[in-house]
């Protein structure tokens, strides 16, 4: 059992550090919108986006699924924007009905996106360790998708918070920090090593 803590406590720590920006700025993208009352909603995206997220991580992990590291570098925060500019386009507007799930279908693949470009980081930190490289991936993962739903928590408060105490409408709150969102990645996007 200390084992499991400690891959755990090493994958939430890791998921909470400013190394994984990537990982934060998408939890933070990804819960503009939604309030408090929304939880079970972002509780259930966080879900998706995780199994997609272990998915892709034990599937490289073993080498069944092999992607440039430079391509999956620019398609992070290729995410991150998609996320955004969906906040800014949707932001005060009544929610649809998706039959056919889309939402969660992207947020799936999303997390397959993360969890390739999360897997260098995995195999230098566990190199040596091949004969239980599923449980130590799973045990880390764990922590991982405690940390983003630590994000997605505080984030929702800060909402709260926001809404709450300095009554910012959820409209402008929206169309505000995804200008921010988009204001920070997209500079990545184009200083990117992609377009050396």
């Amino acid at each position: 059992m200390s084992d499991f803590l400690l891959y755990a406590e090493t994958g939430l720590n890791h998921g909470l550090s400013i190394r994984s920006f990537f990982l934060i700025i998408f939890a933070f993208a990804l819960a503009i919108p939604y309030s408090v009352k929304d939880w079970k909603k972002v509780l259930g995206y966080c879900l998706v986006f995780s199994v997609g997220y272990v998915l892709a991580l034990v599937l490289s992990a073993f080498g069944i699924v092999i992607i440039k590291s430079n391509i999956i570098s620019i398609l992070i925060p290729v995410t991150i924007l998609i996320v955004a500019f969906y906040n800014l386009f949707t932001a005060g507007k009544a929610p649809k009905k998706d039959p056919g799930n889309l939402i969660g279908f992207i947020l799936f693949f999303f997390g397959v996106i993360h969890g390739l470009g999360f897997t260098g980081y995995f195999e230098s930190l566990f190199f040596g360790k091949e004969s239980h490289t599923v449980v130590l991936l799973l045990e880390f993962s764990a922590g991982l998708i405690a940390a983003l739903l630590v994000n997605m928590v505080l984030f929702l408060i800060l909402s709260y918070i926001i809404h709450t105490f300095f009554q910012f409408a959820k409209r402008d709150f929206v169309l505000v920090l995804s200008a921010f969102v988009i204001g920070v990645v997209v500079p990545m996007i184009f200083g990117n090593i992609i377009w050396e």
